[in-house]
């Protein structure tokens, strides 16, 4: 029996790092940050420094999420989606939560440093505008979407400034893509989960409701997703460049988006809210995919 209990200990403790530093989406916002760099290397591909990236960046991306953890576990108990994450659930305490978050802090400014000074920036700038705007403002107005899409759209830039140590037109458009983005993703996530944010008290949708109004604003935001999408095919976003054929892509994929979009204002379904949030994920996932792969095969 002791040697079990010995066994499940590193186990949960893995199971608490992975559910408290938001693991998938540390993850996804990693791959954000490495298409960015490929996209912004000249030269041979410099792999140290690649994975400073990756490790520089979980680190900020989860000391973020873990922040905010501890900041909303009143709330996080209250609701369904969140009630089983370590704090609420009772199987991590705010002092070793808030130490995990310091830790993952100052590792991540200072592997982020050793790459550029200007990319440490960017990352704690990212931190401390998702902990110390984004999270509070959740509970008090919709405008919490526009603050948080800050530094949500951060990432795909970094990548860029770690290659580069320059920030410029080209990470600019990498951000504005990115800032665009988040709108019809988290509305999209606010509306099919309406019910439990409310519980908790957040202001997610931009009306407050789930009605016309918030579902045209989801359009028109996929609208200005794609075509910013689309601003490096026409040859003004210096070294940033994508050829027609991958424009024609990008193109395609912003037609499903918009699609998905529509079809929320129609039928105005958590369901397809739901598909659209599964949507507006592939979408940044292929277009990032679809930027790399036009830089080196062409």
């Amino acid at each position: 029996m002791p040697v079990a209990q010995s066994q499940s200990f590193p186990v949960s403790m893995i199971r608490n790092f992975t559910e408290i530093t938001k693991m998938r989406l540390s993850v996804s916002v990693v791959f954000s940050s490495v298409a960015g760099y490929l996209l912004g290397v000249e030269g041979a591909i410099d792999f140290t420094t690649l994975l400073l990236l990756c490790v520089g960046g979980y680190c900020m991306v989860g000391a973020s999420n873990v922040y905010n953890q501890i900041i909303e576990k009143d709330l996080d108990a209250l609701m369904d989606r969140t009630k089983n994450r370590p704090i609420p659930a009772g199987r991590m305490n705010v002092t070793p939560a808030f130490i995990l978050a310091s830790v993952l802090t100052i590792i991540g400014i200072a592997v982020l440093y050793v790459i550029n000074p200007q990319t440490a920036m960017f990352g704690a700038i990212s931190i401390f505008m998702y902990v110390s705007l984004y999270t509070p403002l959740k509970t008090k107005t919709p405008l919490s979407v526009f603050v948080g899409a800050f530094p949500g759209a951060i990432p795909f830039m970094l990548g860029w400034v770690a290659a580069t140590n320059d920030f410029g037109i080209e990470p600019g458009t990498l951000f504005m893509i990115q800032f665009f983005w988040q709108f019809p993703h988290f509305w999209a996530i606010g509306w099919f989960l309406f019910e439990d944010y409310k519980k908790g008290g957040f202001f997610m949708l931009p009306n407050g409701k789930r009605n016309k109004g918030t579902a045209m604003q989801v359009i028109l935001y996929s609208v200005w997703t794609v075509l910013a999408s689309l601003i490096p095919a026409m040859g003004v976003t210096g070294r940033l460049y994508i050829t027609p054929i991958s424009a024609v892509l990008i193109f395609g994929l912003g037609v499903w988006l918009i699609y998905y979009a529509v079809r929320l204002y129609k039928l105005k379904t958590a369901k397809s809210a739901r598909q659209l949030m599964l949507v507006s994920v592939s979408y940044i996932t292929l277009l990032q995919i679809i930027y790399v792969a036009d830089k080196f095969i062409r």
